[in-house]
Formats: C-alpha cells, sequence, structure tokens
C-alpha cells in the first residue's frame, strides 16, 4: 500500500539531486539537502533559486508558487539532521562501496519504516541493500538528466525489497509529474537496457564499413525519425560514459553476444577520441559544432534512364513501391524476367543485396536494393552489390531522387541501415519482456520518454509489422551466422499468433 510522503531528504546535490530536489519543492515536499562537499548544498539551493526565477520570467510558475517551492528546500550539516525524513534519496557517485556505506550510515540514522532510494543507473539495488538490517526498505528510485523535462522515472525492485515501497515510489513518480515505471533488479533495467542496441548496432555497421557516420545517422534521422542518429549520440554523451556502460552491460549479461561492444569505440577511447568535450569523436567540433559535415550525396544528373524491373515479395509493398515508381515517370518492365537492360531493383527485407540478386536469379552488376520498411516518403536507402555498375547505382539514384525526397547509397550490408537497426532494438524490448523485467506498457513509456525515440520498441515493431521483423532477423542471423541477430521466442510466438507485441499474456499463477 503506497504511503504519501511529506518530508524527503536528499545525498548529493549536483545536478541530478538538485533537479530532483526542484521537482520535489513543487509538488509540496519539504525537501533536506545533504552533501558532504563543502558549500556543494548551498551552491545548488542558489542554483535552485535562480531556476525559479527563470521559471517565473517565463510566465512556466507564479511567484508565489516559486517562493512557496523555495521554501521547503533546506540544508543540512550532517546526516544526523535527516532523521525525521520518511525518505532518503542518494544522487551520489556511481560507486557500490560509497552507496552501501552511505545506506549502513543511515540505517543507524532514520526510522525503520524510512525507505532508502537510490538513483543509481547501473548498479545492483540488491546489491547495494545486501548486508543491510531492513533491505526490504531499499529500492532504486533512478532519474533521467536533465530531471524536470525527463518525463519518467524507473521504480527498481531488488529481491528484497517490499511491495508497499515500490507501491509509494510509484506514487511519488506520479506527483512530481513522471511516468513511474516498473524495473526488477537487472543490469541496465529498462532504459540503459533496451538502448544498448541503438548504439551497437550503428557501431557495428561502421565496422562493417558499410557507410560513413553521417550517413549512417542522417539515415536513422530521415527515414526512421530519430532525433540523433547512434554516432552523433556517442559524440554528445562522450564515449567515456557511454562504451564502460556498453562493456559493463556486455560483461553483466555474460558476453551475450546482443549486447556486445565494438573495437572501434574502444580505440576512440584510449585515443581520447571522446566526441564534443574533446573536440573529435566520429565528428570534429569547433566551437561546440560540428565541422566538415559530409553533405548528402548529390543526385546523378538525369541521362537515359534504362527500364526497371522490380522483384518485391509483399503486394502491399510492391503496390506503393510501383506507385512512387509511376510518379516518377519509370518505364517498368511487367515480364517475368528483366529485359538485358533492365535496372534490377529489388526490395529485400534482411537480406543483403548479393543474397537478393542471387534469390530473385537477377544480375548482381545491374542490381540495386531499395529499404522500404519504414515508408518512401521522407528518405530512400540505395544498396548495392560488390559489382553493381555505376551507370546501375546512377540511374537508380538518379531515379529515387527525381523527386526531390533525401537519397543514400550504401555498401552491401544485412538489413540495410534501418532494418538492422529497428529490428535489434524491437528484438531486444521482446527479450525484456520475456524475462518480464517490465511490462510491455512499461517498456514502451520508459523506452519513449528516457530515450526520446519516436515511438516505443513494441508499440514500433507492430507498426513494422511482428512477422516482417521475424524474417528480418531471421535473415539476418542465417545469412551471417552471427547469434546478435537471434528472434527472441517472445516475438516469434506473438508473430506466429497474430498478437500485438503490447498484448499483456495472463498470469498462470
Amino acid at each position: 500500500m503506497a504511503v504519501m510522503l511529506k518530508r524527503l531528504g536528499i545525498v548529493g546535490t549536483g545536478v541530478m539531486g538538485a533537479g530532483i530536489a526542484q521537482l520535489a519543492a513543487q509538488a509540496g515536499l519539504e525537501v533536506l539537502l545533504f552533501d558532504k562537499r563543502e558549500g556543494a548544498a548551498a551552491a545548488a539551493l542558489e542554483s535552485l533559486s535562480a531556476t525559479f526565477d527563470k521559471l517565473v520570467g517565463k510566465g512556466k510558475v507564479s511567484r508565489e508558487s516559486a517562493d512557496a517551492a523555495l521554501s521547503r528546500l533546506k540544508i543540512v550539516d550532517t546526516l544526523d539532521g535527516l532523521a525525521a525524513c520518511e525518505m532518503v534519496l542518494e544522487a551520489i557517485v556511481e560507486d557500490l562501496g560509497i552507496k552501501h556505506s552511505l545506506f549502513r550510515d543511515l540505517e543507524a540514522i532514520v526510522s525503520s519504516d524510512c525507505i532508502l532510494a537510490t538513483n543509481t543507473s547501473s548498479l545492483s539495488v540488491t546489491a547495494i541493500a545486501s548486508g543491510l538490517a531492513l533491505p526490504g526498505r531499499v529500492a532504486g528510485f533512478h532519474f533521467f538528466n536533465p530531471v524536470p523535462l525527463m518525463k519518467v522515472v524507473e521504480v527498481i525492485g531488488g529481491t528484497d525489497t517490499d511491495a508497499s515501497v515500490l507501491d509509494t515510489l510509484l506514487e511519488l513518480s506520479h506527483r512530481l509529474g513522471h511516468t513511474g515505471v516498473f524495473a526488477k533488479d537487472t543490469p541496465g533495467f529498462i532504459v540503459n537496457h533496451a538502448g544498448r542496441a541503438y548504439g551497437t548496432e550503428g557501431l557495428k555497421l561502421l565496422e562493417e564499413n558499410i557507410a560513413p557516420p553521417d550517413d549512417i545517422d542522417r539515415i536513422l534521422r530521415e527515414s526512421a525519425g530519430f532525433r540523433m542518429g547512434p554516432l552523433e549520440l556517442f559524440d554528445l554523451t562522450g564515449l567515456d560514459v557511454s562504451h564502460p556502460a556498453m562493456e559493463s552491460i556486455f560483461e553483466q549479461f555474460y558476453h551475450d553476444p546482443r549486447y556486445r561492444p565494438s573495437y572501434l569505440s574502444r580505440q576512440m577511447l584510449r585515443g581520447k577520441r571522446l566526441g564534443r568535450k574533446t573536440g573529435v569523436g566520429f565528428y570534429r567540433y569547433e566551437g561546440g559544432k560540428k565541422a566538415d559535415v559530409l553533405a548528402p550525396q548529390p543526385v546523378p544528373l538525369a541521362k537515359d534512364t534504362p527500364p526497371v524491373w522490380l522483384g518485391v515479395d509483399d503486394d502491399t509493398v510492391r503496390e506503393s513501391v510501383v506507385s512512387l515508381l509511376a510518379g516518377l515517370g519509370c518505364r517498368l518492365e511487367s515480364s517475368a524476367n528483366p529485359s538485358q537492360d533492365a535496372l534490377c531493383l529489388l526490395v529485400p527485407f534482411g537480406e543483403d543485396a548479393t543474397s537478393a540478386s542471387d534469390r530473385f536469379g537477377v544480375d548482381p552488376t545491374r542490381t540495386v536494393c531499395l529499404d522500404a520498411l519504414t515508408g518512401l516518403d521522407s528518405h530512400r536507402t540505395l544498396m548495392v552489390t560488390p559489382v553493381t555498375r555505376q551507370d546501375m547505382r546512377d540511374a537508380a539514384h538518379g531515379l529515387l531522387g527525381a523527386d526531390g525526397v533525401g537519397v543514400t547509397v550504401i555498401r552491401d550490408s544485412v538489413g540495410f541501415v534501418s532494418q538492422r537497426v529497428l529490428a535489434s532494438i524491437v528484438n531486444l524490448a521482446c527479450e525484456i519482456a520475456q524475462r518480464e523485467i517490465a511490462t510491455p506498457v512499461d517498456i514502451d513509456n520508459a523506452v519513449r520518454l528516457g530515450l526520446n525515440y519516436p515511438q516505443g520498441p513494441l508499440a514500433w515493431g507492430d507498426q513494422l509489422g511482428p512477422m516482417r521483423v521475424l524474417a528480418i532477423l531471421e535473415r539476418m542471423s542465417a545469412l551471417t551466422g552471427d547469434p546478435r541477430y537471434r528472434p527472441s521466442p517472445w516475438l516469434r510466438r506473438r508473430a506466429m499468433l497474430g498478437l500485438s507485441l503490447l498484448y499483456q499474456e495472463p498470469s498462470i499463477r
């Protein structure tokens, strides 16, 4: 049963701690701030006062509300000053020993029914609670930066956490204006777990020299709708943060290939190419902005466009591609086999261009593949075989770019770019659901709000089609032999049964 908390203690007044304090004070809680660093709590309070002034100036809160919130923020000089708190939340350094030591000290100070919460993003809640007299009152309460804007908080239960504690934290999430999502205590919880697929697959594409960073990022922004591509996101976060997180998840899941990091990011980390903070990462930066940005590939000048022979398995996809080609003035062949002069335009799912040309029985030197997974209105990705003729590549590029929609040509790759990345994201979310780390709805809410994805991964899988996602994974797995692409049984069952990936399976007990 949830308890309505009135007094919250926060240990650690850095960016995260101060952001949480702001929300709590605005929600009407009395907030006691402690930081062992001399002057840190006072600096945080001063910064919060300036933040409230800005909010008043922008008309987002009234002066009266801001002053009331500030009056609820108080500094304590010692941990003993937190004795009357109903909950204490730590937002200190990510070190298991230090967090465990803090909670041992707090146990001797606070009441037996005071909740002890950790804002850890990567450490085990169970490990933090281990050895404490009352491990049932310890839980994870993980916010994302910037706290006031990232409207989700993960509520994590360790192996001994009491259900009433989790209920109280979910209720508090709502009072703070955030969506609370429950997660079991597993590596990465929901958001940092589900987010592995985006970055690691982006690195894998770069490893295989499928396209340069600019093109990989551009395809995923323009065709899939991500706010940032994976490589520019690494540069923003910094590889000193991102690469150790990737290695940690990989180690904690006992080297499951789905989480395999890349030697590229490790080498860049060793070379101090961390991203924006060092001025160079996957891109170079001057004054905090990208320099030497690679422009989109220019559309070749239209010459005598050859007739097009279309190879598509799916009737619905065929209809949309035929409609597009007709609008572009294409001469489309209707024969069972292409003529000797035809451009062989194939629309595969999960295959590379070489395998697709073999399956359709067409000349690989005249083969160009088109990715139709995410539609054809915002961006078009073309893929060539290692022997595709330049005139055929130019003809396909010129034709598909004739209406001004962006076109990117990539080297041969299983699943293009978007297919590989999106199928991997959906597949990993299905594994999280299979393990009941969180419910399908909570997985989608956490990823959508915590990672700013255009959609939750399971809803996205429904939109793309579970059977299509399954087919992409099966083909990539078969062609590469890499178990990183093995389909989740949870996905396979729902695809075969025609179920939504958001379907909540009833309990068997």
